[in-house]
């Protein structure tokens, strides 16, 4: 399975926008669900299976590489590369263990995003434009014969190479930049110098974001049903509902009953054939 092409696996920095939305439009599987898929694959290598696995998790990979957005590298290569964590974490997957595929696939996605990370990780790019990078290989030569320059020297190394003399300074302060540690240094003990460790920002160990994540979507999940249920009432049952149940500040029933001229017992009726019809219209999304 490794050796698959998903074509819903492949991301570009373009097409980042249209490629959330639409692994969001995926749905999520239930525990049952999951399971089945599972089974066929683990049990009888069923490739459909595992594509079903990891259309639904693609978009919990997006969860967890907006976390690495700090490092200055392409979200679109985050999200690739957590991918690929995630298609491995589902081959290894066996439903027999009893867990969630979601908290199996947290370690192979991290641990694919953080070798991406270690790869690539530089603050500031020395060269990103051709005349930039033109300048950059003249004044490392230069740099050998000169050293580090004084005004005399950035303006003669300027008139030689037809740029500015702050096009100078700028590029020598980019040559003289060093990269810091991945790793908090192991000799030093102040606090004060190793909190900007690119290594400290890679995990929370205070929390799970598996079930994080899970506990978001499925808040975010039930609060959608409720909504399009809430739109198959009358105006005024919408009303009841709200002022009742979902506001901060909650009406009693003699409120609403003075606010549509009505008796308390006439509001309650009508609430609770509101709330019968919302918990019929729920189980239906």
């Amino acid at each position: 399975m490794a050796n698959q092409a998903y074509p819903m696996a492949l991301v570009t920095q373009d097409s980042l926008d249209s490629y959330i939305r639409s692994v969001n439009s995926y749905p999520m599987l239930t525990a049952d669900e999951e399971r089945e898929l599972a089974e066929r694959l683990h049990y009888d290598g069923e490739i459909d299976a595992a594509k079903g696995l990891i259309l639904s998790h693609l978009r919990f990979v997006v969860h967890v590489a907006r976390g690495y957005s700090g490092y200055g590298l392409p979200m679109a290569d985050l999200v690739q590369e957590g991918n690929i964590g995630l298609m491995k974490a589902v081959k290894r997957f066996n439903p027999e263990v009893g867990v969630r595929l979601v908290s199996f696939a947290v370690h192979w996605i991290k641990a694919e995003i953080h070798e991406y990370v270690l790869r690539n990780w530089r603050i500031v790019k020395i060269a990103t434009t051709k005349a930039q990078r033109k300048l950059f290989f003249n004044l490392r030569k230069s740099k050998k014969r000169l050293g580090w320059f004084n005004n005399g020297e950035v303006e003669t190394v300027a008139k030689e190479l037809g740029v500015e003399p702050a096009e100078v300074r700028e590029m020598e302060s980019r040559l003289a930049a060093q990269d810091p540690a991945f790793e908090m240094p192991s000799d030093d003990d102040e606090a004060g110098t190793t909190y900007t460790a690119p290594a400290l920002y890679l995990e929370d160990k205070s929390s799970d974001l598996a079930e994080d994540y899970e506990a978001q979507n499925w808040e975010a999940h039930t609060n959608n049903r409720l909504g399009h249920a809430l739109a198959t009432l009358d105006e005024r049952s919408q009303h009841i509902v709200r002022s009742r149940w979902l506001d901060d500040n909650k009406s009693t029933l003699q409120d609403l009953a003075d606010n549509y001229g009505v008796s308390a017992e006439r509001i309650r009726q009508l609430e609770k054939n509101a709330m019968k019809k919302l918990k019929a219209a729920v189980g239906e999304f």
